[in-house]
């Protein structure tokens, strides 16, 4: 049910009974679960992973999705707690506070416990009365999942992750706003003109959320685009549209990342050097598995030091992380065959704007004659000029008490001269290539003309 909890007066939490529910996210979609004859409760209708919380509720989330998934605590990786739902249900005369939690999950192949008797792995807006397939579903499982869905403002403080997995998050940001308009509205009230224009402002919220990703914008102007399209050849609602645009474009940036990775995966073998965590980088070189892969640990998130741990758990290579100042060093020593990173923009130039410290890498992978392949989906090429890049937190380099400034450039440009390839989904790009997919994607931006 989609409702908005319905606090009371004189609700005592001390009585209520509370619950965890996890969501477990991958491609965009969440694991929905039917709940057996075995519960005490709901049995027959759809919830995440959930159980009551018998004690802390971070530690009692991880037991439940082990026990009604089978999954263990390396496959599923915590995105965040959200605010408590409270509220109670009259059938049962119960009050309830659910706990809900989303994480990333690194498979869809779970193992059901005796609690359920069905799983299903859709989208969000499935949840929602009048979108979805008829699915009865838990009390106010929207209202849980909203209070950890992606937002504007999670796509702007997320530093863990690379922009291809942020442009996705973007695209469901509008996917589930298009998905509340649709449920909220009845044939009677629906207002085309209204709902185009919520989702544009919205849109234009995102298209500037993280100005440096190129991929961001690109696939939210896609979606616009072909909601557009669809809506003047289709002649229905804006957030019809949209909703079908956003998941349609999910899949396809899916799948190009995906097609990225793999077309990059038959270039790594031998001695392979990297830095930073881009999801596209890190499927090829699990898919590749080169004899052995050196990892810059890229301060000050030192987000290359998971990099490294989770090769060294999913290939048989032999992983060594190192500083980043020894990043020239490493690539004058050792028999290293090719440096590969990602980007979170390609410039119309060939140019390419990544991690603080790709540039430097780059360039000494060109000094020690090391060909250096950039891997990344066309999505990522900028239609603009110039790129804004962005700066982290100064107190990640320097929180003492003396007078003193402080950079911390979260991104670099690394000159087009100092990449040998650009590997895509399309296959491997010439420099000419790259303003001819500037061009076809400057056409996505005709959305926002008046």
């Amino acid at each position: 049910m989609r409702d908005s909890p319905t606090a009371h007066d004189g609700h005592d939490e001390a009585s209520a009974s509370h619950v965890v529910t996890a969501f477990l996210r991958t491609r965009g979609e969440v694991l929905l679960l039917r709940r057996s004859d075995a519960v005490g409760t709901y049995s027959g209708q759809w919830g995440g992973v959930s159980g009551f919380a018998e004690g802390r509720p971070d530690e009692q989330v991880r037991a439940e999705i082990r026990e009604e998934t089978g999954l263990e605590a390396a496959a599923v990786s915590l995105v965040r707690a959200g605010r408590s739902v409270e509220f109670t249900d009259p059938a049962l005369g119960r009050e309830w506070v659910v706990h809900p939690y989303l994480f990333d999950c690194e498979t869809r192949e779970i193992e059901l416990s005796e609690e359920h008797d069905a799983a299903e792995w859709v989208a969000p807006t499935e949840l929602l009365e009048s979108v979805g397939d008829d699915r009865e579903t838990v009390p106010e499982l929207w209202t849980a999942y909203d209070r950890v869905a992606p937002t504007v403002r999670s796509i702007a403080a997320d530093d863990d992750h690379g922009a291809a997995s942020l442009s996705v998050r973007a695209l469901e940001v509008l996917r589930d706003r298009a998905g509340v308009i649709v449920a909220d509205r009845s044939d009677s009230d629906a207002d085309p003109a209204a709902e185009w224009d919520e989702l544009a402002a919205l849109a234009d919220r995102l298209l500037e959320v993280r100005p440096s990703m190129a991929v961001l914008r690109n696939r939210v102007n896609r979606t616009m685009a072909d909601a557009d399209d669809r809506d003047r050849a289709a002649g229905r609602a804006g957030a019809s549209a949209v909703l079908e645009s956003a998941l349609s474009n999910i899949d396809r940036a899916l799948s190009a990342d995906a097609d990225a990775a793999a077309t990059a995966s038959d270039r790594l073998d031998g001695t392979v050097a990297t830095l930073s965590r881009s999801g596209t980088v890190l499927e090829a070189l699990e898919t590749a598995e080169p004899s052995r892969v050196f990892v810059a640990e890229s301060r000050p998130a030192c987000e290359g030091v998971a990099v490294a741990e989770r090769l060294a758990e999913t290939t048989a290579g032999t992983v060594t992380v190192h500083t980043d100042a020894a990043a020239a060093h490493v690539l004058a020593c050792n028999a290293i065959s090719r440096v590969v990173v990602g980007a979170d923009t390609v410039r119309p130039d060939g140019s390419v704007v990544n991690k603080a410290g790709t540039r430097a890498l780059a360039i000494a992978a060109d000094h020690e004659g090391i060909p250096v392949s950039v891997v990344a989906a066309t999505d990522k090429v900028s239609t603009r000029e110039d790129v804004n890049l962005e700066d982290g937190a100064r107190s990640a380099v320097y929180d003492g008490d003396a007078q003193l400034d402080a950079l911390n450039p979260t991104f670099d440009v690394t000159p087009a001269d100092c990449i040998d390839e650009i590997v895509t989904e399309r296959g491997v790009l010439e420099s000419d290539d790259i303003a001819v997919i500037a061009e076809e994607l400057r056409g996505l931006e005709t959305w926002r003309a008046p």
